[in-house]
């Protein structure tokens, strides 16, 4: 454990710094320690404000790091910061990615490959239906679903990722040490088992209704898309999936009955822009999943080599034939070949005809080549 881990836990017990004055005291300081310990005075000319100074000081003098870390231990929480390799990549990406993050559980490779789940509170039998519909079909292509643990859609998308045998993550707004609503104690215990709960709050913190709008961010950020199932324009999921937007990501919705307020969110996003989605495969296709299992084997078994290395290095959003390749990289058409496709199981590559390739994932995301 980080020498280092007690001054991020600290920081995250600061009411008034988050992402951004944390950012700027890193980038001042140029290490944890040195912002932890700083002097009031100077913490106040760099640029934080009076309350967040205050708040500071308190929490160094009330707060014993060193029993912080013990509850850690004790729990099996896992805590990841901005510096730890392990730390979410797609998270990592988005314009406020949270300093810390509590992981009660276990996150996987696999879950680079995910897609959130969200909803009403007080979802139909229709809703429900088309979450364990569709949250089977993630499952089944690999797919880590991932949501808030609130009731409705949110508890049928963990319940259905978890009997189909997959992944899912949960977002909490309070400390991963407190399962909120409590009836989801069971569920919560299960999520662990078979994914991870995660939150940016530290052990203790009580679920405040402030607290939900801000980790909504975390799960479009954990995620490729975000799907909605069921909600109203001023739900969370509608604010989740405007979360999504900002970080650029894919938005999904399921259609809703006109004669209900829980119809109002996802078909007001459809009329502004989601994809519409009447199957798994509207999802698949849109963010380029249909191969996750293929990918995943591939990235376990054939690790990144010199080749690879060679190729990326030519490769853009503009297609680029294979024999442009070998005569940039000076590599044998035959190693070119079997290497490509590799990198295309792997999701890091793209075909797109004729022998063409681009990097998997850039913007402007469709090509064909005559």
């Amino acid at each position: 454990m980080s020498e280092n881990l007690r001054y991020w836990i600290g920081f995250s017990k600061v009411a008034g710094i988050g992402p951004a004055r944390l950012r700027l005291l890193l980038d001042y300081y140029g290490d944890i320690s040195a912002a932890w310990h700083a002097n009031p005075g100077e913490l106040r000319a760099i640029g934080l404000d009076r309350r967040s100074v205050e708040n500071l000081v308190q929490t160094r003098r009330q707060v014993n790091l060193d029993a912080e870390l013990e509850k850690l231990a004790r729990l099996h929480v896992t805590a990841l910061t901005w510096d730890t390799p392990e730390y979410p990549a797609l998270l990592r990406k988005i314009p406020d990615p949270p300093p810390i993050l509590y992981v009660r559980g276990r996150l996987d490779p696999a879950d680079d490959w995910s897609v959130a789940v969200v909803g009403t509170r007080r979802a139909s039998a229709y809703g429900k239906e088309c979450t364990r519909l569709l949250v089977r079909g993630l499952v089944e292509n690999g797919i880590t679903v991932v949501s808030g643990l609130a009731y409705g859609i949110d508890t049928e998308a963990h319940q259905t990722a978890i009997k189909a045998g997959g992944r899912t993550l949960a977002v909490l707004g309070c400390g991963v040490d407190i399962v909120y609503p409590a009836e989801n104690r069971r569920l919560a215990q299960a999520i662990m088992e078979h994914g991870a709960l995660i939150s940016e709050y530290p052990l203790g913190t009580n679920p405040e209704s402030g607290n939900f709008p801000r980790r909504n961010r975390i799960i479009s950020g954990l995620s490729l898309g975000v799907l909605v199932v069921e909600g109203s324009i001023q739900s969370g999921a509608r604010i989740t999936a405007d979360y999504a937007l900002e970080q650029g990501r894919e938005v999904f919705a399921v259609p809703g009955s006109i004669l209900r307020q829980s119809g109002t969110g996802p078909n007001y996003l459809i009329q502004n822009g989601a994809k519409l989605v009447t199957g798994v495969n509207d999802i698949l296709e849109e963010l380029n999943l249909t191969m996750v299992a293929a990918q995943a084997e591939a990235r376990t078994i054939i690790p990144d080599n010199a080749l690879e290395a060679s190729l990326l290095q030519h490769l853009s959003a503009d297609p680029v034939h294979i024999d442009e390749l070998g005569a940039a990289t000076g590599l044998k058409a035959a190693e070119i070949a079997g290497t490509l496709a590799m990198m295309e199981l792997k999701g890091m590559v793209r075909q797109v005809g004729g022998m063409h390739y681009v990097l998997a994932r850039e913007e402007g995301a469709s090509y064909s080549v005559d």
